[in-house]
């Protein structure tokens, strides 16, 4: 995929830092969301056990755990960019 990407990006810096931008953005806000969103779910477990679980504390957790994994693509994105600039800045 990034083969087809690159070139896109390496002709039009403007758009790469754009790019980097939103997923430097949306990497810290999803992460910052996640932690909160954990540290809720966690307690309501441990406070409410099996219970908690049943009544969708165990369904959140799969949502969370999903979006930790996008998080993982924004942050993916963001290094590429960077790669992409940083290349072309010094290369």
């Amino acid at each position: 995929m990034l083969r087809r990407i690159e070139p896109l990006l390496a002709r039009h810096s403007v758009l790469t830092l754009f790019l980097m931008g939103l997923f430097g953005f949306g990497f810290g806000v999803v992460s910052l969301n996640i932690f909160a969103m954990l540290h809720a779910n966690f307690g309501l477990i441990a406070r409410h056990g099996a219970m908690a679980l049943f009544d969708g504390a165990l369904l959140q957790l799969l949502e969370l755990i999903l979006f930790g994994y996008l998080a993982l693509v924004f942050y993916v994105m963001f290094k590429t960019c960077e790669y992409i600039l940083v290349r072309r800045l010094v290369g």
